[in-house]
């Protein structure tokens, strides 16, 4: 007989959302309209529980009474077709580990093992063939599985012990042939190069045969996401095609080539690699003095700067720290693990520089969402399934973690169908202080703190990697953690207090790489012991052990004197802390496994970083008679234009992917959790104002503090695909042009940028793109005189023969106070609207002296008043950008007959559209003459009283444009229930005994069925004079019937079996619902 209790848990009709919206995607997403209903249980099988505990648990841990039904064992599913899913073995289930953990809070030793699964229930006419389209639809393969609906005997797992770890007989000694197709069976993500310069480090300096684990760790500590061995790929013979645009790109990269020449003076070590195209202008500006906040620490993995902060009047240093990361191979095959860790990841660094986390943007890149499912590509998953189940992922982790999602923006282009894009950006403070940068000391201690190894996450890094086709994408699940972020949560708890930061000499995360990574990088000589590794579960072998990735754990150093305070510490915040390594005095990583050493490689090898690689490069030009800065780039609204047709162009800008509302999407986060976001992502009094940047107050724990963070980001698929070099340094200055519109001042801004490009080859044309794009961001760093301090690239954007557009995504991070802050709805009718234009030179460059002159003039104004709101033009021209100002307060805009066609819908990079009072416009005036500006600011516009758009004589309706620019993505993310919209009766009373004048005389007691507002159908279940002696809210004469003491007020606490307190039961007893009399003594 099975010891395994099963308990089925389903949402009650009126609260079953789930279901309903499964239901709505089956019949218009799947085309399958004999489907009637459907139903979704979340399935529990439970082992090792008390008969009491597991009474209680079920209506209080499994279930939630009011909007739950509960059925234990079996449910009556009628005609109905039934197909359970559970996550595959292995895979961390939050749910499962999530009911444990709440078990335990019932009874403290119990040892509960619990597993679940979804089950759906599918009713109506349908065939075999459209149950499997359900399934595949319900089902990824890259995590889950289908289960069957009978119940195990246990589910206490026995893992056979796992076999020693292999040594790789004759290696070192192989012939090139041999070694060749052992390279091939090994799925490694190096290169064969790689391969070799191993088998020579154990030919000469060992003279030995490798261990598996050992192949494995250098193949992870050389991966490209942990060592970036594309960057930094030599760049020997660089040759430029001919063109237009030759002329600029070549002066810029012979401007590197200079600034390289002269910082490395006397050095024959460096090289010219993208690597450093990508640093070269922090260092010259750096060595300028133009980059004094910048923190320095060979630790930190976030950027980090220095600033002086006001607290209750006292100025204190803080450290400000940002991030930007990664996600896209993970999302791409599972969406929601994928994106949820994409967030994880981007916390964990700055988190492991002791600083607290505090905002988020979510920056993401898609093919179409619209299209139907019939049309997606062989080996990926449908763009609808994946923009919606990121999206799901990402708030998830951000939500349950407590972290606010000031910005969200999901960008569309045919080409990212190659592979998802999935940046996360972070923001994170600590005052300085709190934060030690010291060296790791022969016998300090490292202990590991967190989450537990398990094998979701083998291979991450070197998965992201790897090239990836058809069929790679049913291989690769285990290469996706799985998020855990309530243990991410009270990691951030324990490193905010200040006596715990103070203990911690370094830090260092366990994201990408694992064991050997995370602890490897913390000290030259370390001695780790893998059996003290915490295991999700047995059986793990040491190469496991070693390469297991996962979000939530931390490798700490702290010095022997403190170790077993910091372990005191960590139990407090109820985080497993082991000590599981020691710095040693020789440099070499050592680790072991059943007192065996199964790793033991020195220092000097590892950090050459593989084999040293060389490639050419030929610099492709971008065709000037394409030149997408000077045409209109939607075809739709082109069309239009030629046809003199303005209303249906101004309606098709609106209606284009890439400007329409994406309100759906953005509200699937939480942008205000916390109290520091200083506006939502949507503004206004109708909350329609897209804003173009995220802005959060500093999280001082205790006092007053003024001082703000700024973030925003700038990029355009479409710009860098004609011209990479041009998209980065737009997507720079774009970046900038939306602090300036935040009311930030741009000389404080810092960068970090994110790089996606296509996988590199040995063809040198492959290089151009990143090549040609970095170029682009070294121009545009040293044109502003601002550096970029971090940044991630990501180099496997490919799918078979398909490549993700050149992408270099510009996060620009600022500090101001928040009296400074402006936001860009419109706010008063009547004000005029100015555009500010930028100056570009003969190669359609930004002209940054005249952009830094407008910016400043620009920031003056929004200092004075004279500015109130402002927004910056993208590649969609004046219309989108005046629309999305006037929706949020639903102000109409009038433009004046003379605005080009162009202006209104061609790109407009860099340029700034304001609302300026009537009675201000002289002085704004005034401003840009006096900053020898004059001819860079006009009135196009004003706003006027009718709520329509108007321009010569066209005349759009707000509601028409409203309805124009939110209906494309309806459908994608929608903002308006279709199912499900009639009236929910809870017969839950919504009184709550205030004791006015609105509640009755006596607080507690219900005087009148008027008195429980907003319930249809209310019968009043008392009669007579209602006495309540002991004023504990309920009728005495109803306590005496349920065996009460009328004369305890303290009755009320009184709790059912279930957790009812007796005032919840007899509030509910006024209303009809009859909850259980049966109240604990």
């Amino acid at each position: 007989m099975s010891k395994v209790r099963r308990v089925y848990v389903e949402k009650k009709d009126a609260y079953a959302v789930r279901a309903k919206e499964l239901h709505a995607e089956i019949k218009s997403y799947l085309g399958i309209s004999a489907v009637d209903k459907v139903r979704v249980l979340i399935r529990y099988d439970i082992e090792n529980i008390s008969d009491d505990v597991y009474k209680r648990a079920v209506q209080t841990v499994f279930s939630e009474p009011p909007v739950d039904d509960v059925y234990e064992e079996n449910f009556e599913m009628g005609d109905g077709k039934v197909f359970s899913v559970e996550f595959l073995p292995g895979q961390f289930d939050q749910r499962a580990d999530s009911a444990e953990q709440c078990v335990k809070l019932l009874k403290e030793d119990e040892e509960p093992v619990i597993r679940t699964a979804t089950t759906y229930v599918i009713y109506g006419d349908i065939n075999a063939e459209q149950l499997e389209a359900i399934k595949h639809h319900c089902i990824n393969p890259v995590d889950s599985r289908e289960t069957g609906m009978e119940k195990p005997e246990t589910l206490v797992t026995e893992f056979p012990e796992p076999a020693d770890v292999k040594i790789m007989t004759g290696f070192k000694d192989m012939p090139e042939q041999e070694l060749k197709a052992l390279y091939d069976s090994l799925g490694l993500a190096m290169t064969f190069k790689d391969f070799l310069h191993i088998q020579n480090y154990f030919h000469g300096e060992e003279d030995r045969d490798p261990s598996m684990t050992e192949i494995r760790v250098l193949d992870t500590y050389w991966s490209d996401h942990c060592r970036h061995t594309t960057f930094s790929t030599e760049l020997k013979n660089v040759a430029f095609e001919d063109g237009f645009y030759k002329e600029p790109m070549k002066k810029t990269y012979e401007d590197y080539l200079d600034t390289h020449k002269k910082m490395y003076e006397g050095r024959d070590d460096k090289f010219v690699c993208l690597m450093d195209i990508a640093l070269m202008a922090m260092k010259r500006l750096k060595k300028e003095g133009k980059l004094q906040d910048q923190e320095e620490s060979d630790e930190i993995n976030a950027c980090s700067i220095v600033v002086p902060v006001e607290v209750d009047g006292k100025t204190e240093e803080w450290l400000v720290n940002f991030k930007n990361e990664t996600h896209n191979h993970p999302t791409e095959i599972e969406p929601f693990g994928g994106a949820a860790t994409c967030l994880g990841g981007a916390i964990r660094d700055p988190l492991s520089g002791r600083t607290y986390v505090y905002q988020a943007m979510r920056v993401t890149g898609a093919a179409d969402p619209t299209v139907s499912v019939k049309d997606t590509m062989e080996g990926k998953l449908p763009q609808k399934k994946l923009v919606r189940g990121a999206a799901q992922g990402y708030s998830s982790y951000g939500n349950q973690i407590g972290l606010a999602t000031g910005y969200v923006k999901e960008v569309y282009h045919p080409d990212y169908v190659a592979k998802r894009m999935e940046i996360g950006a972070v923001m994170g403070a600590a005052p300085r202080r709190a934060v030690q940068r010291l060296t790791s000391d022969p016998g300090d201690i490292i202990i590991l703190l967190g989450g537990r190894t398990g094998r979701d996450g083998c291979g991450g890094a070197t998965g992201s990697s790897k090239a990836h086709n058809t069929e790679s994408i049913d291989t690769c699940g285990a290469e996706v953690q799985k998020g855990n972020p309530p243990t991410e949560r009270k990691i951030q708890r324990l490193f905010r207090r200040e006596e715990v930061a103070h203990i911690i000499k370094k830090c260092n995360d366990f994201g990408a790489g694992g064991v050997s990574v995370a602890i490897g990088e913390l000290a030259d000589g370390l001695q780790v012991d893998l059996d003290k590794v915490p295991k999700k579960y047995a059986g793990l072998d040491g190469t496991e052990l070693a390469i297991s990735e996962s979000q939530e754990r931390m490798a700490v150093v702290v010095a022997p004197e403190d170790a077993q305070q910091f372990l005191d510490y960590a139990k407090e915040e109820n985080l497993e802390a082991v000590k599981v390594a020691v710095v040693t005095e020789e440099p070499r990583l050592v680790l072991s496994w059943r007192g065996k050493e199964i790793v033991n490689l020195s220092r000097a090898f590892l950090d050459t970083n593989g084999a040293h690689q060389e490639t050419d490069v030929k610099v492709e030009l971008p065709v000037k008679e394409e030149n997408y800065l000077n045409k209109i780039g939607t075809k739709a609204v082109e069309e239009a234009v030629a046809a003199g047709d303005m209303k249906a162009a101004w309606l098709n800008e609106l209606k284009d992917l890439n400007v329409c509302s994406q309100k759906g999407l953005v509200e699937m986060f939480d942008g205000s959790i916390g109290a520091g976001s200083v506006y939502m992502p949507y503004g206004g009094k109708y909350q329609l104002t897209e804003t173009q940047s995220m802005v959060a107050k500093l999280p001082v724990m205790n006092g007053k503090c003024d001082t703000v963070t700024m973030m925003s980001y700038g990029f355009d698929p479409y710009l860098s695909s004609w011209s990479p070099y041009h998209g980065a340094a737009y997507a720079v200055l774009e970046s900038v042009s939306r602090i300036v519109t935040a009311g930030g001042d741009f000389h404080k801004i810092r960068f970090t940028f994110q790089e996606y490009f296509r996988r590199m080859s040995e063809e040198p044309s492959r290089w151009s793109q990143p090549f040609a794009a970095l170029l682009g961001a070294y121009n545009a760093q040293i044109g502003f005189g601002l550096p970029s301090i971090g940044g991630k690239d990501s180099m496997s954007g490919s799918f078979n023969e398909i490549d993700v557009p050149p992408t270099l995504v510009s996060f620009a991070v600022d500090v101001a106070k928040e009296k400074d802050v402006i936001t860009p709805e419109l706010k008063k009718e009547n004000d005029k609207l100015m555009l500010f234009t930028i100056e570009k030179d003969a190669y359609d460059m930004p002209d940054y002296a005249q952009v830094m002159k407008l910016y400043d003039a620009i920031h003056e104004m929004t200092e004075t008043g004279v500015i109130v709101a402002a927004y910056a033009l993208d590649g969609k021209g004046l219309a989108a950008a005046v629309s999305k100002m006037a929706f949020g307060n639903k102000l109409g805009v009038t433009v004046n007959a003379d605005v080009t066609k162009e202006t209104l819908f061609a790109p407009g990079f860099g340029n700034i559209v304001a609302e300026v009072p009537e009675n201000k416009v002289v002085k704004a005036q005034e401003i840009l003459a006096a900053a020898g500006l004059a001819a860079n600011g006009a009135v196009v516009g004003a706003v006027n009283d009718s709520k329509n758009f108007i321009y010569g004589d066209m005349s759009i309706s707000m509601d028409e444009a409203i309805e124009a620019w939110g209906q494309t993505l309806e459908k994608v993310f929608p903002t308006r229930a279709t199912t499900g919209t009639e009236e929910v009766k809870s017969g839950l009373c919504t009184y709550t005994g205030a004791g006015d004048a609105n509640s009755g005389a006596i607080p507690g007691i219900i005087n009148s069925p008027d008195e429980a507002e907003g319930l249809d159908g209310l019968t009043y279940k008392t009669s007579g004079t209602i006495t309540d002696a002991d004023q504990d809210g309920m009728d005495d004469a109803w306590e005496k019937k349920v065996g009460l003491d009328p004369a305890n007020p303290e009755d009320r606490n009184r709790t059912t079996e279930v957790g009812y307190t007796a005032l919840e039961v007899y509030l509910n007893s006024l209303v009809g619902e009859s909850i259980s009399y049966n109240f604990k003594k």
